[in-house]
């Protein structure tokens, strides 16, 4: 068996963020270039984001590199993967970061609505890891990271498709992790569930309980993300309550749901806005 616990130093390393030219995965990219990295990559299909992000770093003497890619595209990220590693000869730490959420109720949604949020949220991850695993497995240390969300621990009204995608996401990366200990690869993964965060992508939700499940700031959020990569931890609930969300799980359904609805979890969303059409940013 591998070890459990594998620390990650992101100074000299390679670091690849899926949806990094705004948001967590901007401020991710940022803070590993900061902390040493040997180039940061972004990846994203905003391109006047990713090329901002990429010049942003660069202006602080480190070295950084956009590259368009499309994650609902597979031909796309093998291609762009491929030309990555051709430039690059490694990837050490991968970050899949990239997500979309609708806030629709169930009965609104489209069929392509779902589609593309399950292509962006939960079939990338296995495009992106596909492209980076083997070279990892190969030199015996790398990472891997998934942003999932404390919506893949609990369902949430008007979340239909973002939830169930974030509870694909938590059975990727337990899976994942699961496999590569029993094959003895000495490798790191993460699996990060964040509340809401202060970006454009949840513009309008609204927590009832501030004090307990406080609107996180992204500045924050990225810093403790890279923070656990370093120190190999395999799991980020943040805040610290929303991982009691595990244990509400074993009460009773009624039960479980007169807490939440006391927390006003559901609720959360009701005058969600967000940012139509972005793909860069995740929860």
């Amino acid at each position: 068996m591998a070890s459990s616990r594998m620390r990650t130093p992101l100074g000299g390393a390679v670091v690849l963020i899926t949806g990094a030219a705004s948001g967590i995965g901007k401020e991710m990219a940022e803070g590993a270039a900061h902390r040493g990295a040997k180039h940061v990559i972004v990846w994203d299909i905003e391109e006047e984001g990713g090329e901002i992000a990429a010049s942003e770093i660069r202006s602080f003497g480190a070295n950084a590199t956009y590259y368009r890619v499309d994650l609902t595209d597979p031909d796309d990220v093998a291609a762009v993967g491929k030309r990555v590693l051709a430039e690059h000869g490694r990837v050490d730490v991968l970050i899949n970061n990239a997500g979309i959420v609708t806030g629709k109720d169930f009965l609104d949604l489209t069929e392509e609505e779902i589609a593309r949020t399950f292509d962006i949220n939960a079939l990338a991850l296995y495009r992106t890891t596909r492209v980076f695993l083997p070279g990892m497995i190969e030199r015996g240390k790398g990472s891997v990271t998934t942003i999932a969300s404390a919506a893949g621990l609990l369902g949430v009204a008007r979340q239909t498709d973002y939830s169930a995608s974030k509870f694909a996401a938590v059975g990727f990366t337990e899976s994942l992790r699961a496999e590569l200990r029993h094959h003895g690869n000495p490798l790191h993964t993460l699996i990060v569930h964040p509340y809401y965060t202060n970006t454009r992508m949840f513009d309008g939700v609204k927590s009832r309980v501030s004090a307990l499940l406080p609107i996180l700031d992204t500045e924050e959020v990225a810093a403790r993300i890279l923070d656990a990569i370093e120190a190999g931890n395999q799991s980020l609930v943040m805040p610290r309550f929303a991982a009691t969300i595990r244990l509400m799980k074993c009460l009773p359904v009624p039960v479980l749901d007169r807490v939440t609805d006391l927390f006003g979890i559901h609720s959360t969303m009701d005058e969600f806005v967000g940012h139509s059409g972005k793909r860069g940013d995740s929860q």
